[in-house]
């Protein structure tokens, strides 16, 4: 992950434990603790997702990346919860408890699937999740922190791989000969892949990742 997400993680996760010895002793307000479980939630969906994308394509980008950021928020939700004294569920979306979507057919369908997921999440923080948290700094600041992710670095990423810029990369291999003052051959080449899918912002998309 890049510094600036492993910095935010280091001191939000400072913050969740400062607050812990006072959090226990109250009780959160249910609106808080349910949108606590719904960032849990779609965290979890989004971990699932990527992994059955994954699954498929192999360890694509920006997924690759990108789960790996989802396990880390998941993480940071989960040490709130503890600290308030509230139980962590299980991925209900690896469990077989809620159903998964299919994985599209190609990567870049993936990838269109994943922008409309993001920019869902931005509006389920923005008008639904950082009000009901409102006044509970330590919870709000995890939650902006994600928030803040979706569209600064999930979002990117993934219209770049819509938009064919990003790819799973090439391999390459190079053979050489050489003697006397450094006469040599050699020949080197690798697959690559660039293909790009498409879609705009708006729109019907997919948004699997709002919560009811």
């Amino acid at each position: 992950m890049k510094t600036s997400l492993a910095s935010a993680l280091i001191v939000s996760t400072a913050l969740v434990a400062g607050a812990a010895s006072s959090a226990s002793a109250q009780s959160l307000p249910q609106p808080v603790q349910d949108a606590l479980y719904a960032a849990l939630d779609d965290e979890y969906h989004a971990q699932a997702f990527y992994a059955a994308v994954m699954g498929k394509f192999g360890e694509a980008r920006p997924f690759s990346n990108i789960i790996r950021a989802e396990q880390q928020h998941a993480a940071m939700v989960a040490n709130l919860l503890q600290s308030y004294g509230l139980s962590v569920p299980a991925n209900p979306y690896t469990t077989g408890a809620k159903a998964l979507e299919p994985v599209p057919a190609s990567l870049q369908e993936a990838c269109s699937v994943g922008i409309s997921a993001e920019i869902a999440n931005v509006a389920l923080y923005d008008e639904q999740l950082l009000p009901a948290v409102s006044g509970y700094g330590n919870v709000s600041f995890v939650m902006q922190r994600l928030r803040d992710a979706s569209e600064d670095k999930h979002l990117p990423a993934f219209e770049r791989c819509a938009s064919g810029q990003m790819g799973q990369g090439g391999q390459g291999k190079g053979q050489g000969q050489g003697k006397g003052q450094g006469h040599g051959q050699g020949s080197g080449k690798g697959p690559g892949y660039s293909q790009g899918y498409g879609q705009g912002h708006g729109g019907q998309g997919r948004g699997w990742r709002h919560a009811s």
